[in-house]
């Protein structure tokens, strides 16, 4: 569809909630001042988070030893993490990236490393839930100097050393600098197969992630209204998230056309009767990320919308019965893609058509390994957790995109989320 220009003030009924109402058909009304009418209702949801139970040090303590002993089955004397996802996974510590490094040494033996500057030791220490050597670096000094000593040490500095996927690169040429002579390699038979498979500790949390998304999806939902925009209905999803307990990583809304391209459009749309709403979103709970999509159509729904969403629905659970355990991820993607074109899509990744992957790890980030993408020869196993997201997609007119999330079991998938039903009944 066209964009509305600014100019235009849509029509609606008004309804109980005029002030949201009003809020969508003013083009300069504020996000904040939108979410001001909305406190009223906002003020009825409470957190629903506080049984969920936080990793222990009990459970980083299992993930060190477990790292320890696919090390040694890899021949990795140490692996080194810079902060984010996998230093709290095996450490504890929630730090940032900056100019001044901040290093998690992992040895094949013995307590871990944590390498930081002088001046944020008290800081770096107050999340560290594991036994530690931390070691500190003056302004003046190089870190690389630092972990080379813990290397030597250990006895480690001639064995290979693992570096975690996200190590930048000025990390990597300074211990190549420091350490001329050791031989440096990919830690993600260590780190990646850590944390592809997960605990029930960790699925608990991302269950209750998922029941935080859905809760807000409910309450959204019905409080979407003719002339609201995408930003306005993601701003309400936000908020409710928040009043749930849960810490929003996205909440995406598309309507009519923008539904056609999977990450949006900068065109602004506002909802009309008839018109497709695609919402994607997820939020994190200690840690722990929920991602869940749902579409469906203001007012009546078109034959033809009606035909795409159950094709949609088709392929999520043509995806769910090709993930069994021994499976390549790569085989759950090409069963999709083997339905979809029965139907006339495609072929493959060509539109209209489902343009992206089938779905992607999910755990503590958003988007993990391993991927259901065509040619990814990895196996399932008990505890990988994965989304399921077949969306169909014609530019020029919408899109649609169920997607849930679920975990492997020895018995094979289970879901996080229940699919819906119907396109009229989106939340079931």
């Amino acid at each position: 569809m066209t964009a509305l220009t600014p100019a235009f003030t849509p029509a609606f009924t008004p309804s109980r909630r005029t002030l949201l109402g009003l809020a969508a058909a003013t083009p300069l009304l504020s996000t904040s001042a939108f979410l001001r009418a909305a406190e009223p209702d906002l003020s009825a949801l409470s957190d629903i988070t506080g049984g969920a139970k936080p990793i222990d040090a009990a459970e980083r303590a299992a993930r060190l030893v477990r790292a320890q002993l696919l090390m040694k089955a890899a021949g990795i004397g140490a692996v080194l993490i810079e902060p984010g996802s996998s230093m709290i996974y095996f450490t504890g510590v929630r730090w940032h990236t900056s100019e001044r490094l901040t290093l998690a040494v992992i040895p094949v033996e013995g307590t871990p490393c944590i390498v930081t500057p002088f001046f944020e030791e008290p800081s770096v220490r107050e999340t560290l839930t594991v036994s530690a050597d931390v070691r500190v670096w003056q302004e003046d000094e190089d870190p690389l100097r630092v972990v080379a000593g813990f290397l030597r040490d250990r006895k480690l500095a001639a064995r290979p050393i693992g570096l975690e996927a996200d190590v930048r690169y000025f990390a990597y040429a300074g211990l190549a600098r420091v350490l001329p002579g050791a031989k440096i390699v990919s830690a993600d038979p260590v780190v990646r197969a850590s944390r592809m498979i997960k605990t029930p500790a960790e699925i608990a949390l991302m269950q209750t992630a998922t029941d935080v998304t859905l809760a807000a999806y409910r309450w959204t939902k019905a409080r979407v209204e003719t002339g609201m925009t995408g930003p306005q209905i993601g701003a309400l999803m936000t908020a409710a998230t928040k009043a749930l307990g849960g810490a929003p990583e996205f909440s995406m809304a598309l309507v009519g056309e923008a539904a056609a391209y999977p990450h949006g459009s900068r065109e602004i749309h506002r909802v009309a009767d008839g018109q497709v709403v695609l919402m994607d979103c997820g939020c994190t709970v200690q840690g722990y990320q929920s991602d869940v999509s749902r579409t469906w159509v203001h007012g009546a729904a078109t034959a033809d919308q009606r035909k795409t969403w159950d094709q949609v629905a088709r392929g999520q659970q043509v995806a769910f019965a090709a993930a069994k355990i021994g499976a390549t991820a790569g085989s759950v993607d090409d069963a999709v893609r083997r339905y979809y074109e029965t139907l006339g899509y495609g072929p493959g990744y060509t539109l209209p058509g489902l343009s992206h992957r089938t779905g992607h790890g999910i755990g503590m980030d958003g988007h993990e390994p391993v991927n259901f993408v065509r040619g990814e020869t990895t196996r399932l196993a008990a505890g990988m957790c994965f989304s399921d997201e077949p969306g169909l997609y014609a530019p020029g007119k919408y899109g649609v995109r169920i997607e849930d999330c679920f975990h492997m079991t020895d018995a094979g998938p289970a879901w996080f989320s229940e699919p819906p039903r119907s396109i009229d009944a989106p939340l079931g």
